[in-house]
């Protein structure tokens, strides 16, 4: 179930984002292990197929629930119930039992999964991706709570879900200490990157691709444009580094890579305004979200890639980045400690001055040495984290869901 974002969206706009590439990725490797996927989701257009093949065996189904265009979150849980009855009217075309499991990504999906789960008679596995909790517990300036609807939505999941699968080690804790989850319930299985698109490569070529000089120095924002993301923090710390060294004015460019959020689409017209009044309008570059080859090509192109997040289930971006051999530097919240070897792949910044990220990022352009050994160590923390291995143990997660078996869960401790 994945109702508020389809998979077939482009990340990095609106409300697509890491879970949406979560779910194709996890989707067609299930399907080449053997496992047949029907991916739910709200239809945003009336010109939508009611069945799309995303993959050889994956099928994306787009169900009529509320009115059509973009919706935000909070109005989507008005239309849960026309969402699940077309769930039920879609299995209901087949023979009995034609599902073995429903696997519900964020709340809204997992609140239609376990209706849907309990009228089959099936096994019901969440994974949160976010939860309002943490997320109202690290609050950017300016950014409204979480509702309390979601809030009391999420406690009934975990209590209701067969089992629930963490990120991280720390999302794991999270699920037990903000929510009261049983660890005995709850399984860690790290997100992967997809090596073959997110690669190394030549850095000078990169540049050239991006239509930049070969002394470019290039700080990276991917990701969608919502205070929670703080792109506002990479804004500063530019200016910050602008201030400590005047000589890098000819040769900075500061990219932020994605689209807006959700209802909110003044971000843009703020973040260009913050840049203004900084005094560095000229170096900043907003683009629209990209594909992901084209992503690889400005991973590629970056001295490095900044992810200054609030709160972060995991950070993908900062993944993608190092598999293309660039160093991240990244606040240490949530998932990113395990997205990124403070240290060895990356730099984490504890949280969110400006000033903290200008020095982390001014170390790393003066010392282009420490850099390129931080990307050479990135390659290989980032092979440690495939789909392949993401999958490996879905399937063990779902195999002891649906046989009742005891789960491994040492990796949440």
């Amino acid at each position: 179930m994945s109702l508020h974002t389809s998979p077939l969206e482009q990340p990095g706009t609106g409300d697509a984002g890491g879970m949406n590439v979560y779910v194709v990725e996890v989707a067609k490797r299930l399907a080449e292990r053997g496992v047949a996927v029907d991916v739910f989701t709200r239809a945003s257009r009336p010109d939508q197929p009611p069945v799309v093949e995303l993959a050889p065996g994956v099928s994306v189904r787009h169900i009529a629930a509320g009115p059509f265009g973009d919706l935000d979150k909070q109005a989507l849980a008005q239309h849960l119930c026309p969402f699940i009855f077309g769930v039920l009217q879609t299995e209901a075309r087949n023979a009995p039992g034609y599902y073995d499991l429903v696997h519900g990504h964020y709340w809204l999906s997992g609140r239609a999964g376990l209706a849907a789960a309990h009228r089959w008679g099936v096994p019901m596995v969440q994974s949160m991706h976010t939860m309002a909790k943490v997320k109202n517990a690290h609050l950017a300036s300016g950014d409204s709570p979480e509702p309390e609807l979601r809030v009391r939505g999420e406690d009934h999941l975990v209590r209701s879900a067969d089992h629930l699968v963490a990120n991280t080690a720390d999302e794991a804790r999270q699920l037990t200490g903000y929510y009261g989850a049983e660890p005995a319930r709850i399984s860690t299985v790290p997100p992967g990157v997809d090596l073959d698109v997110f690669a190394p490569g030549s850095r000078q070529e990169a540049l050239r691709r991006a239509g930049l000089p070969p002394d470019t120095e290039l700080l990276l924002f991917v990701g969608r444009l919502q205070r929670l993301k703080a792109p506002d923090v990479l804004l500063r710390a530019a200016a910050s580094l602008l201030e400590r060294d005047p000589t890098l004015r000819d040769r900075l460019v500061v990219a932020v890579v994605g689209g807006v959020s959700g209802s909110d689409d003044t971000e843009p017209q703020r973040l260009a305004a913050l840049a203004r009044s900084l005094g560095i309008l000229d170096v900043v570059r907003m683009e629209p979200p990209r594909s992901r080859a084209e992503v690889a090509h400005l991973y590629r192109a970056a001295t490095a890639t900044v992810v200054p997040s609030y709160s972060e289930s995991f950070g993908l971006v900062a993944v993608e980045s190092q598999a293309c051999g660039t160093p991240v530097v990244a606040s240490r919240v949530g998932g990113l400690p395990t997205a990124v070897r403070d240290g060895m792949s990356g730099v984490l910044v504890d949280g969110h001055d400006p000033e903290d990220f200008a020095r982390a990022l001014h170390r790393l352009i003066s010392e282009p040495g420490r850099r390129d050994a931080l990307g050479r160590a990135a390659v290989t923390h980032a092979a440690q984290l495939s789909w392949g291995a993401t999958v490996d143990g879905l399937l063990n997660v779902y195999r002891g869901t649906l046989t009742s078996e005891p789960l491994p869960v040492a990796a949440n401790q």
